[in-house]
């Protein structure tokens, strides 16, 4: 074959291919073979006149266009002019694909547009298949049956030792009864405020669904069903509660297949049978007799409307109050929500015609109920303990309240069944002897005592005393009393000077915050009645009405040797002076005595006051839980450890808690700061205020404590084993709907007063010395020296400094002998009376409390504040308070 061949006839026009071609022939260059240059024409078989091609693209395109022979046609006039020429440009498969995607035949952007046949197929497709899915779980799903569904079991309770104290609180307490026997005012009160289109909907909401779904995969809070149908459904299906996303569509398939197959009467039957209205009541029979103690077929519209509110939370809409479960749900918190809401349903009854204006008028009020606990098994003592364990499992998310109301768990207690009965026996033997109500109504009614026993070494509560019995007094006095503790808050300011110090008043005024000055014991405080309190800057405090502080003694006493009438601070904790603490709260810094009081143990919640003077001697109102945990913390030479009182649960699955896994201490305090306020506290109870808590043979220490108005009083003491607390006071919280009152209790127990001093000093020692017999006798450890004798001046010129710093603490100047037994306030408190002399003498000055610090000077922090209101409910016994009690 010639090496030279002949060049092919250019045809005219053809586009930049032909260009191209046309450019190689003019200059010259050959063509190469067929398959000279590997190109795919000659693999692909083509057959015919040999014909040159001008590069690869030439030959695709000739094999794509299948020629077998034959010379390529010239490109028709203007070819290779339109869209998408060029080289490089892809063919048409050779077949289409099932799903064109990327889009053949498509370039840039449009390669990735789905076409409208491709959309309408998915979509058909992805609803196709949610339909099939819908039916399969229609079909896999059944209706509930509510009779089947009430398998709760018992929970069981155990004393400290093992033994079994209860066994309660799973039993489900359901009758069934027909839609006939059910009002229709208790129908269309749950209509009125629930599902208004009850009637007329297919039983779901889609929305209402798909929300909840939502926020449960964004770890929010669950939400219930929407419509009446949908909470039936969630009511019945008991055995599984579980918040996930696969029960919720479950629950959904259920919801469908009931609202297509019952009726809206069965619907409603058994919605309103399987419902939870509290107090362990299953179904409107159940509540009607819990509440009301009469059947469901007797009650009327303000009953009906009443108990549709409960179905909201019976938590916070039973007007006997839950604050073991949570502290804001207290009685009259619960009652004000309940009347709003029952009035609320009335309204929307009358609204939707389905009750007469007329008769809706008659219900204005709560309804008259009655006590919770009916149940003979938690009677006495034992409801109390139930609640509190209860309360500290689902306070601190170890057992959900559904699931207790389920049942089936073993719960171990850290009571002890002997000191719970000695506790109840030493109460019961004052209460006996001096509490007369019948003699005495107007000062003897209504008096109620709480008390709370704690192990030091563990933080374990051995005991409690909650009320006369559980059955017919429903508050939990030793986990909720709103009543001002008084001056047994003095050892947490003693404990902030030791630990932090007091201001440096030698030290530079600008820097006045950071200077301080560790105190002792023997640090010199002014003990004046009427005293001038200064703040930490050494100003003169002011009210909002800029009038000066004059802080007064309990009767108006003044301790130590005039001029300065000072003292050091273990003689003024032994005679409870409230003018020496409250000068050394300002100087420590109220800030830092909050501190140490939450070091201790107690609440911030329950703190009350916390930036005016009387904030150091005790205007809050923690429980007395929290109080006999919190000293124990100096029992325990300054170790802080979480209260609790369920010590194991377990269930059929195996053990569900312990507390030793979570078991934590903390030195809240040094030993050497916390031993110093147990060797302070020693002293009240040898010659102080508090010797009728004297033990033959023992060491004790603790504090006693009396309010402003006579309205509460304390003693909380210890022994290096048992660490306990005691409350007094007089106030109805029985009454429907009322606010919480504390009442004086001049007069009470025919006393002219109540102070710590008195009975509830005595139910201390009665207990103390039964529930430590057997026990041996410890002592505490002997306190290193701390700190340096501050000498505080309360007067422009200095006064000189004792030189003798080490000998022991002056004899306090002569007293009246009642003194000693914390003597009842006189005029001091009564400094509203205009005919009263003392009132002129303070130069238009305003005073602060009594004893108890429970006035304060005019401040905004007035104990008529928290007096009659239920802040005080806020201070659980620890545990009942939050995950770290």
């Amino acid at each position: 074959m010639s090496e030279h061949r002949r060049k092919p006839t250019q045809p005219q026009g053809g586009g930049r291919a032909a260009a191209r071609r046309g450019q190689s022939a003019s200059s010259g260059r050959r063509a190469a073979p067929r398959g000279a240059t590997g190109s795919p024409s000659g693999s692909y078989g083509l057959g015919g006149e040999d014909r040159p091609y001008g590069g690869r693209a030439e030959a695709r395109r000739a094999a794509q266009r299948g020629g077998a022979g034959g010379r390529r046609r010239a490109a028709p006039e203007g070819a290779g002019r339109g869209p998408g020429r060029g080289r490089g440009r892809g063919a048409p498969p050779d077949r289409k694909r099932i799903i064109d995607y990327p889009r053949a035949g498509k370039y840039g952007a449009a390669r990735w547009v789905p076409s409208w046949k491709l959309v309408t197929g998915a979509f058909i497709g992805f609803f196709g298949g949610l339909l099939a899915l819908a039916g399969v779980g229609y079909a896999w799903v059944n209706v509930p049956d509510v009779q089947q569904t009430a398998k709760a079991q018992n929970n069981v309770f155990y004393w400290a030792n093992g033994s079994e104290m209860v066994a309660t609180g799973g039993e489900t307490n359901r009758q069934i009864i027909n839609l006939s026997q059910i009002p229709k005012n208790m129908q269309f009160a749950v209509i009125s405020q629930e599902n208004k289109t009850f009637y007329e909907d297919n039983g779901i909401d889609p929305m209402g669904i798909a929300r909840a779904v939502l926020n449960m995969a964004k770890g929010g809070e669950t939400q219930g069903g929407s419509t009446i149908t949908q909470q039936f459904v969630k009511n019945a299906m008991l055995d599984d509660q579980s918040q996930t996303i696969s029960r919720k569509f479950k629950e959904l398939f259920v919801s469908i297949k009931v609202g297509t197959d019952m009726d809206k009467d069965e619907i409603m039957a058994g919605y309103l049978n399987s419902a939870y209205y509290g107090r362990n009541a299953y179904g409107i029979q159940a509540a009607a007799r819990a509440y009301f103690n009469k059947d469901a077929k007797d009650l009327n519209a303000g009953e009906c409307a009443f108990l549709a509110a409960t179905l909201k939370g019976a938590t916070y809409y039973d007007p006997a109050g839950a604050t073991s479960i949570d502290p804001a749900a207290t009685s009259q918190a619960n009652s004000r929500r309940a009347l709003r809401q029952m009035q609320d349903t009335l309204e929307k009854m009358v609204e939707y015609d389905h009750l007469s204006a007329t008769e809706r008028a008659k219900y204005t009020k709560l309804p008259k109920w009655q006590n919770p606990r009916a149940n003979n098994k938690l009677s006495g003592q034992v409801g109390y303990l139930v609640d509190l364990a209860k309360a500290y499992l689902i306070n601190n998310d170890i057992v959900s309240a559904e699931k207790l109301q389920q049942g089936g768990y073993s719960i171990h207690t850290t009571f002890e069944k002997k000191k719970v009965d000695q506790l109840a026996a030493a109460v019961e033997k004052v209460q006996k002897a001096n509490i007369k109500p019948k003699e005495r109504p107007e000062t003897d009614t209504h008096v109620q005592f709480g008390g709370a026993s704690v192990d030091p070494a563990t933080g374990a509560i051995k005991a409690c005393y909650g009320g006369e019995n559980a059955t017919k007094h429903f508050t939990n006095n030793c986990d909720v009393t709103g009543a001002q503790v008084g001056s047994t808050f003095k050892p947490f300011v003693l404990a902030a000077a030791m630990k932090w110090g007091v201001r440096d008043k030698d030290g530079d005024p600008t820097q006045a915050q950071d200077e301080r000055t560790i105190a002792s014991p023997k640090s010199l405080y002014s003990g004046k009645n009427k005293l001038k309190i200064r703040t930490y800057d050494g100003e003169i405090w002011r009210n909002e009405k800029d009038q000066e502080w004059l802080q007064v003694n309990d009767g108006d006493e003044s301790y130590g040797s005039p001029p300065d009438y000072k003292i050091d601070l273990r003689e003024a904790m032994r005679v409870s002076a409230n003018s020496a603490f409250v000068q050394l709260g300002m100087d420590v810094g109220l800030d830092k005595v909050k501190e140490a009081a939450v070091d201790a143990g107690l609440l911030e919640s329950s703190l009350a006051g916390t930036s005016f003077p009387s904030f150091s001697i005790g205007i809050s109102d923690p429980s007395a839980i929290r109080m006999a945990g919190s000293y124990a913390t100096f029992a325990a030479s300054g170790k802080q450890r979480d209260l609790y009182s369920v010590t194991e649960v377990t269930n059929q699955d195996g053990t569900v808690f312990n507390h030793d896994d979570v078991a934590e201490t903390k030195q809240a305090f040094t030993a050497p700061v916390a031993d110093n306020v147990t060797d302070v506290l020693k002293t009240v109870v040898e010659d102080g205020t508090g010797t009728n808590a004297q033990l033959p043979g023992r060491e004790v220490a603790g504090k006693t404590g009396t309010t402003d108005g006579n309205k509460s009083a304390w003693f909380v003491g210890y022994t290096p084993q048992l660490s306990t607390a005691i409350g007094m006071y007089r106030m109805d919280d029985n009454a429907s709907g009322k606010e919480r009152q504390f009442l004086e209790m001049y007069g009470t127990g025919d006393q002219e007063s109540i102070h710590g001093a008195s009975f509830p000093s005595e139910i201390w020692h009665d207990y103390m010395e039964q529930a430590l017999k057997g026990e041996p006798a410890k002592g505490f450890p002997k306190p290193e020296p701390i700190g340096v004798i501050v000498n505080d001046d309360p007067d422009p010129t200095p006064s000189p400094t004792p030189t003798e710093t080490e000998e022991e603490s002056p004899e306090p100047s002569p007293t009246p002998s009642e003194s000693e037994a914390e003597p009842s306030p006189s005029q001091s408190e009564t400094c509203n009376n205009p005919f009263d002399p003392t009132c002129n003498d303070t130069g238009g000055n305003d005073t602060g409390g009594t004893d108890s610090g429970g006035t304060d000077g005019g401040s905004s922090a007035s104990p008529s504040q928290s007096e009659g209101s239920t802040r005080g409910n806020g201070n659980n016994g620890g545990i009942f308070a939050g995950p770290n009690g």
